[in-house]
Formats: structure tokens, C-alpha cells, sequence
């Protein structure tokens, strides 16, 4: 009998048309005190590997990241069993702090949320001074689509 994984697993496409589908991922990052912290977070997806976003400088994320820069990223939908899909990565994170580079991550943000709007770029450009850009880069990657075993478990 054929794995479950292997039947489930989406392809490179699957997953890009995913990452370009939804907006909002959970970023869970190595807590202070040896928890996991789990927030939302926007972000922007460069290929199927690397996704980009940013975050205020002073945030428990970012200061997670300066101890630990390593983060899982999970982007899911569906209610029912046979509806799930998503994807988890596993990630080594570069934490920008130059003001310049963190400003190409907000702008690529409004890019995306804000259909370039130039009040928005103007707004983020601002906020550059007191965040930082996050790049993610997947070290290890799992997807997941039940509806392709066909309602059957």
C-alpha cells in the first residue's frame, strides 16, 4: 500500500498557488523561557522556499529571533479532515536591521496587501526606522492536501 504522505504531499506548483492564495502565516519562534511563541504574521513568498516579512524591532519575535534564529512557519485552511491543506516549514531566519533593506521588506508588503498604493509606501517607509525585515528560508518543508484521498482515510 502506497504511503499516506506520499499521497497527500503537494507538488511545487500546488504549493506555490498556495503561498500565493494566503496571506496570513503562524510564526512560531523559541520562546525565552523554552516555549514556543506563536503569532500571525504577513508575509511575502519568494519561490516556494523563502518567504520575507517584517516585524516591529522590540517585538518577543524579533528578540527570539536575535537568541535563536531559527522559526516553523505554518499557512493552513479547511475544517474537515478531508478538506485540510497546508504547509509547514521549518526555517533558518536572517533578521535586516539596515534601514535601507528593511524598507524593500515593508514595500514589498504594501506591494502585495495594498496593490502598491503609494500612501502605503509612504507609511511603511516610514515604519522601516523601527522594525526589522525577517527572511525566512526553509530548511525543511511539509505540505499536506487531504481532499486528494477523496473523502477516504
Amino acid at each position: 500500500m502506497p504511503s499516506r504522505r506520499d499521497q497527500i504531499t503537494m507538488s511545487d506548483e500546488e504549493l506555490r498557488d498556495f503561498l500565493e492564495k494566503h496571506k496570513t502565516m503562524q510564526c512560531a519562534t523559541n520562546g525565552p523561557r523554552g516555549v514556543p511563541h506563536m503569532v500571525p504574521l504577513w508575509y511575502v513568498p519568494e519561490g516556494i522556499t523563502t518567504l520575507r516579512g517584517w516585524t516591529f524591532a522590540k517585538s518577543q519575535k524579533a528578540r527570539n529571533l536575535e537568541r535563536d534564529p531559527r522559526a516553523t512557519l505554518g499557512i493552513e485552511e479547511g475544517v474537515e479532515y478531508q478538506e485540510l491543506r497546508g504547509v509547514m516549514f521549518e526555517c533558518d531566519v536572517e533578521v535586516e536591521r539596515d534601514i535601507d533593506r528593511v524598507a524593500e521588506h515593508g514595500l514589498a508588503l504594501v506591494d502585495r496587501y495594498a496593490g502598491g498604493a503609494e500612501e502605503a509606501k509612504a507609511f511603511f517607509r516610514e515604519q522601516a526606522k523601527k522594525r526589522v525585515g525577517l527572511t525566512f528560508r526553509a530548511t525543511r518543508t511539509v505540505t499536506w492536501d487531504h481532499r486528494k484521498l477523496g473523502g477516504g482515510y
